[in-house]
């Protein structure tokens, strides 16, 4: 126990939480990747941190720079119980320009820019993470596989359909975990041995030495041809000079875990409705390890008329606090905070993010509906994707995503 507290207290945990999100189209044009609702009651950046408290890491930076505001809200009211006396903190690094005058360049270029804090707080080891990343996992049991295969760097990484690997780093590793190849965002991904249909890819998790961290980022900060990033320079750089490991993330049942990278509209929304499965692979009901977040104030849920054709209810979905349900159906949904679906509507397949209010005979099917959307009465959204598309956005997979600014732009054709 001695040894395990403190390898845990040198290490300095460092979440990177300032992406623009452009891919989340309107979920993000005010709000930062991490700050976006999930879950019901959740906001994206709640899982890194849970996982963080979890593993009984209890000393973070989370380094912020774009739309802001809302995520630093949420950190502050949310992730204050920490005692800084204990040497515990959960602190916000906005981009400074504290080094260069720019703002963040890459992943690599955003600790490299605040290693003066790193400096003074002085830990042994550094965990890197993504803000906007939807998981479970023990970073515990990372930190002590880097211990012990005497690693430079570990690089937390799971497989996934050869369709998608595109989109993440994919590596090759040998049969004792090292990486041999990394290779970011390859046209054509190479396929794990003995599959054809499989990658191996990055987390976006990473574990280092801090001595080795702070030279390759300053390294890294001198050459002009990089881009200052950790997938596509610092771990490719490194190949065949460092150690560098390969941590696959299993379940219990020594399964592939659940993560999804939550960056697109299409991914945002098939996670949010995985939690609706009977028994999801992101279980948010595990007491054994929760998830934490702010706890708004609210009342119950609540589920009014038992007419016929007025009856309130709700079957296989997710219906959080405040909520009221007038006189609709809801199905296979997934209702945030304080919305309101008042009666005669029927809400199918659906994420509704906090304070949305759905007016009388509407049908709402495959939807994303934004924070604060009033839909008018009458409306009909998801059962003519053409029509959709003039109105609303209309993802690859067919998931309609509704904003306000959408809702006032076509006011005259909504209804």
């Amino acid at each position: 126990m001695e040894m395990q507290l403190g390898y845990l207290k040198r290490t300095l945990v460092l979440i990177l939480a300032g992406g623009s999100g452009s891919r989340l189209k309107s979920l993000t044009r005010w709000h930062s990747k991490p700050s976006v609702p999930f879950g019901g009651k959740f906001r994206t950046i709640d899982f890194a941190l849970s996982n963080c408290i979890n593993s009984g890491l209890r000393q973070i930076c989370i380094l912020t720079q774009y739309k802001s505001h809302s995520l630093n809200t949420h950190i502050n009211k949310g992730w204050s119980f920490l005692r800084p006396e204990l040497g515990e903190f959960v602190e916000l690094l906005p981009a400074q320009q504290r080094v260069k005058d720019s703002w963040y360049m890459g992943t690599a270029d955003a600790i490299y820019q605040n290693l003066d804090i790193t400096d003074e707080i002085d830990p042994d080891y550094v965990l890197v993470l993504a803000g906007d990343h939807v998981y479970k996992m023990d970073y515990n049991r990372m930190i002590q596989e880097h211990l012990k295969q005497g690693a430079d760097i570990t690089v937390g990484c799971i497989q996934v359909p050869k369709a998608s690997a595109s989109e993440f780093g994919v590596m090759a590793i040998d049969a004792d975990n090292n990486i041999t190849d990394f290779q970011e965002k390859p046209q054509n991904p190479a396929t794990m041995p003995g599959t054809e249909d499989q990658c191996l890819v990055s987390m976006g998790i990473y574990v280092f030495n801090r001595k080795f961290l702070r030279d390759e980022l300053s390294r890294d900060a001198n050459l002009d041809q990089s881009s200052h990033d950790f997938g596509r320079d610092i771990v490719p750089n490194a190949l065949g000079q460092r150690k560098i490991i390969a941590f696959p993330f299993v379940a219990d049942n020594q399964q592939p875990g659940y993560w999804r990278d939550v960056g697109t509209i299409d991914s945002y929304f098939d996670a949010n409705m995985d939690l609706l499965a009977v028994t999801p692979n992101l279980n948010l009901y595990d007491r054994t390890w929760p998830i934490w977040t702010y706890q708004e104030q609210l009342p119950p849920a609540k589920f009014v008329f038992d007419d016929e054709d007025r009856r309130g209810m709700a079957v296989d979905s997710i219906v959080s606090g405040g909520c009221i349900v007038s006189g609709s159906y809801v199905r296979h949904s997934l209702l945030s905070n304080y919305v309101r679906v008042h009666s005669y509507s029927t809400i199918e397949s659906s994420v509704l993010l906090p304070g949305v209010e759905v007016g009388r005979h509407c049908r709402i099917k495959n939807t994303i509906i934004d924070r604060n959307c009033l839909i008018p009465e009458g409306t009909e959204i998801g059962y003519d994707l053409a029509k959709d598309r003039e109105r609303f956005y209309v993802s690859p997979n067919g998931v309609v995503l509704v904003s306000r600014e959408m809702i006032d732009r076509n006011s005259n054709h909504v209804a």
